[in-house]
């Protein structure tokens, strides 16, 4: 473990660590990355809670259709026991550039989010991924000081919604009574 200051909102949550694998302190990793494989393209991670370290990975290998990996100086299953389900973090300035018309989930939270009758729903406080469940991905609008009412809404993110990065604007057919 190597010391580093960084700020939390600088960082991005990309994986979590798994279950053990072995005695010497392998461990899955459970890939967030599209396509997951894109986990094994970095080296340091943070983890959750603990935003002022960073862990170096020692390797991340594909194993089947699942991913094992290994921090430097964690050599022992019971080191490693105690961080399963800890969210794994990168910095987001790692992250590949994108062509104009494309933007990282991360980049939807705080949007505004507005109707096509110009009505202001909220901010996007989050995404949520229910595509196992064929659902699909689902926005989860919170209301703002601006909006029309004070309803939480979650509204299907689809083809149909327009983004406006440079305004942070999200444009969705949604009537305020949905």
């Amino acid at each position: 473990m190597i010391n580093k200051i960084i700020k939390e909102s600088d960082l991005i949550c990309i994986a979590s660590i798994g279950k053990p694998k072995g005695l010497n302190g392998e461990f899955f990793i459970n890939s967030f990355c599209f396509p997951q494989e894109n986990i094994q393209k970095y080296d340091i991670f943070y983890m959750e809670n603990n935003v002022a370290s960073y862990f170096q990975m020692d390797y991340i290998k594909q194993q089947n259709s699942k991913f094992v990996a290994k921090f430097k100086g964690i050599n022992n299953k019971d080191e490693i026991k105690i961080h399963t389900n800890t969210k794994l973090f990168i910095v987001k300035d790692l992250l590949p550039s994108l062509s104009s018309k494309e933007i990282y989930w991360h980049e939807l939270k705080g949007m505004t989010v507005i109707n096509k009758k110009n009505e202001i729903l909220g901010k996007v406080s989050e995404i949520k991924n229910f595509s196992e469940d064929k659902a699909g991905d689902i926005l989860i609008i919170k209301p703002s000081l601006d909006s029309i009412d004070k309803n939480l809404r979650n509204i299907p993110f689809s083809s149909k919604i327009k983004i406006k990065k440079v305004n942070k604007e999200i444009f969705v057919d949604w009537d305020k009574d949905w």
